[in-house]
């Protein structure tokens, strides 16, 4: 299916205490973050079990059509960039245990206005293995997060008090147990939407990979180093433009959006061993969508909630930028 011209005309529609309810939603996930910190050390309330740090590059073309020429792709370039692999709960779960996996990018070297205000030097990208949240809300997602840190009892008790919770807690399940053939092989998204310039996007890492590892969830990472013995791993950056509100809506996170890929840029990760500085590095390194060009800022209220919240949680670890 045939790009054209992509719709400006989306926007962002901010509810009443909002802000308030971001607040204590990141409240809950730093008190969750503290808990597990005591069990496991000092980590993230999400993504907390690192599969892989590995450094990276991100190449833009000189072909991209003139409206995808924005920010980050603006012109043609090459960018350092590290890659964050993790596994998206906040227990520290062997790999073949069922969960989100994180695909985090920092986009090294940049020099622009921020989001959040000053100058940005990198622009990260948050990526999981879905193309959509299961919750529309971060609020939703939030209560989701609670009631998988609870006991089964506090489990029941909740979905009691609150029968919506059933299907939120259907639609994650379902989440967890959709295949995952490992990170060299498996397409990662944003799932919510970015600015790209005066359009909005949702964005798709295309793994180029489809050599199938039967023993990959073993251990995650030792499938990804196994494969850079030989040879780099390619993913396609692809961006996703609104069309309209139906399709692809700004403040739904659990809608698909239907509206074809572009591909804008090209991610390599060149052979490379396991590097423990780098490691640590990248483990106390902030992988924020915050953390972007005024350009690439994040859009909805699932990414308004983010803010709040990753904020909160890197000040909780005391984490570098």
């Amino acid at each position: 299916m045939a790009v054209v011209e992509p719709s400006v005309e989306w926007r962002e529609v901010v509810q009443a205490g909002e802000r308030e309810r971001h607040e204590a939603q990141a409240a809950r996930f730093v008190e969750l973050q503290a808990r597990k910190s005591e069990r496991y050390g000092t980590g993230r309330a999400l993504h907390r079990k690192q599969v892989a740090a590995l450094r990276a590059t991100l190449s833009v073309p000189a072909d991209l059509p003139e409206y995808a020429r924005q920010g980050l792709f603006a012109v043609p370039d090459k960018y350092d960039a590290w890659v964050r692999l993790s596994n998206g709960g906040f227990n520290r779960a062997p790999d073949s245990v069922p969960d989100i996996r994180g695909f985090a990018v920092k986009v090294l070297g940049l020099s622009g206005q921020a989001a959040l205000g000053g100058e940005a030097l990198s622009q990260d990208f948050a990526l999981i293995n879905h193309d959509r949240f299961s919750s529309a809300t971060s609020e939703d997602f939030a209560k989701v997060v609670d009631l998988g840190s609870g006991t089964r009892g506090q489990v029941l008790r909740a979905v009691l008090r609150d029968l919506g919770m059933l299907k939120q807690l259907r639609h994650a399940v379902a989440a967890l147990k959709q295949p995952f053939s490992g990170f060299a092989t498996q397409d990662f998204f944003s799932a919510a939407p970015i600015a790209f310039g005066p359009y909005a996007v949702r964005v798709k890492l295309a793994a180029t990979d489809d050599r199938a590892n039967p023993n990959a969830a073993d251990d995650w990472a030792v499938d990804v180093y196994d494969r850079l013995i030989d040879r780099a791993l390619d993913y396609d950056f692809q961006v996703q433009f609104f069309t309209d509100e139906q399709r692809t809506p700004i403040e739904d996170a659990s809608v698909r959006w239907d509206s074809p890929y572009l591909t804008v840029g090209r991610l390599t990760i060149p052979r490379q061993k396991p590097d423990e500085d780098l490691a640590a590095e990248v483990e106390s390194a902030t992988f924020d969508p915050w953390n972007a060009l005024v350009q690439h800022r994040p859009l909805g209220e699932v990414m308004r909630a983010r803010k709040v919240a990753y904020f909160a949680s890197q000040r909780h670890r005391d984490a570098n930028g």
